[in-house]
Formats: structure tokens, sequence, C-alpha cells
């Protein structure tokens, strides 16, 4: 069953560590050695001062806290809710054509608090991953909900950098620089434009939509990708992280027969 195997997956990460030396990260938006990409969304406006309760900065939150953000047509996500989130793993599911790339991840920080902004005080809650071996890539990503408490506005922001990891594969190499960074910067744009959706019409307590349990204590998120049982089962390719649909792949060796 797909499941036990998304389980499995995200059993392996606890002993793998961080595939790149923090030392090598990026100094300012020009390294030539990183992509720095920045991405922010408003979300909507509350009256100015601290969060209203259960309002759309409390429900952005949630949302992030989980990863409800994702467009389920490009990455999953895999990971135990009650795991603390700082330190947390998590298994992301990359989905291009027929492949299927697993993705490992770690939450190396969490920020909750009250810092300067531009115009004025803002209250911020957000965390950070970092990749692991076996990622396609290497780098760090910060998702982070704001709100301006001089305006009341409320938005979300991405902060990342990233590199492509060592590939072996030369297929998996070639497709990866022509459709890796292509798909990077749809997902960047496309996770804004879904928390804007998720919270336009948002009321205080308002249902928000969660992750489904995949098995056990593991849930899959974001709710629209909740397994379905004809969804096929992966097939390992001579890369770790990258798995292919066995049906699939059936059938194109039966077409060449």
């Amino acid at each position: 069953m797909r499941a036990r195997g998304l389980v499995a997956e995200l059993d392996r990460l606890p002993p793998l560590g961080v595939n790149y030396e923090e030392s090598e990260a990026p100094t300012g938006p020009d390294d030539p050695a990183w992509h720095v990409d920045v991405a922010c969304a408003e979300l909507g406006t509350e009256p100015p001062g601290d969060p209203v309760p259960d309002g759309i900065f409390d429900a952005a939150c949630i949302l992030v806290r989980d990863y409800e953000f994702s467009d389920h047509r490009l990455i999953r996500g895999v990971f135990r809710p009650a795991d603390e989130l700082l330190g947390r793993n998590m298994l992301l599911e990359g989905r291009f054509l027929f492949l299927r790339f697993y993705l490992g991840v770690r939450v190396t920080g969490v920020v909750e608090g009250t810092r300067d902004g531009p115009d004025g005080p803002q209250r911020v809650w957000g965390w950070t991953y970092q990749t692991l071996d076996g990622h396609l890539e290497q780098g760090k990503l910060t998702y982070e909900v704001l709100k301006d408490l001089t305006t009341g506005v409320v938005s979300f922001r991405l902060d990342a950098y990233s590199r492509r990891a060592p590939i072996e594969n030369p297929v998996l190499r070639g497709g990866f620089r022509v459709f890796g960074r292509r798909t990077q910067l749809d997902f960047y744009r496309r996770v804004g434009r879904r928390m804007h959706d998720l919270l336009a019409d948002h009321r205080p307590g308002d249902p928000l939509p969660h992750p489904s349990r995949l098995a056990g204590d593991v849930v899959l998120a974001p709710s629209q990708s909740r397994m379905r049982p004809w969804d096929p089962a992966a097939l390992p390719l001579r890369h770790p992280g990258v798995h292919v649909h066995r049906r699939r792949l059936a059938l194109r060796r039966r077409a060449r027969t």
C-alpha cells in the first residue's frame, strides 16, 4: 500500500543531516551560487493592534502550521502533527508528470513575537525548514504570517535560498536543470495565491481545512491531497529520492512491445 511506503520514507529521515554547510549560505540576494527568493501575498486586514482572536492572522498561522498552503499538484507534505514543530521531520512529495520525488526536510527554526517592519511593529509567526541528505536541492525556506500592527494588514511571506544538489542520474539532472527552477517559482506563486483564496471569505470561528490522516499518527497535507484507493504505488529509481509510478511504467513497457 502506497501510504505505508510514504510512512516508511518519513521514518528514514531522523538520522539524516542537513545536506549543505551553513557556512556556504548566501550572504546577500546577488550570490551567484544560490537562488535567493522572496515572495509576499496580502491576506486581508484586521483592526490595528494585536491579532483578532480567530481572525485572519490566527487562521493563517493554523494553515501555515499544517502545510495547508501548498498546492497538492506540485508538493505534498507527510508528517506527524503531534511532533514538536521545532525539529519536526517532513517528507515532501514533489510531483512532476509521472515522476514522484521524495524530499526530506527538517524544521530548524520557529519565530513568534514582534519585530520592526518597514511601516512599524509587526506581529510575526512562522517556521523554517532545511533540506536533508537525499534532497534534490540544498537550502532553507521560511514561511511567515505577519500583521502590521499600525495598519492591520495581514500578509504571508516566503524567504528562500536554494541550489541544485549533486544528482548522479544524467537524465534527472538534465530534467531538473530545465524544469526545476520553473517549477520552484511556480510553487512560490501558487502558495501565496492559495493562502489568499483560503482566507478571502474567512470569518472568525469558520472551520479551516486540515490535513487528512494517512496512517496511524501520520497526516498528508494539504487536505486536497488525501490518498485514493486507486493511487498507484511507486518504484524506486537509481536516485534514492526519486520514484515513478509502477502502473505508468508498465504501460510504457507494453507500448514498446
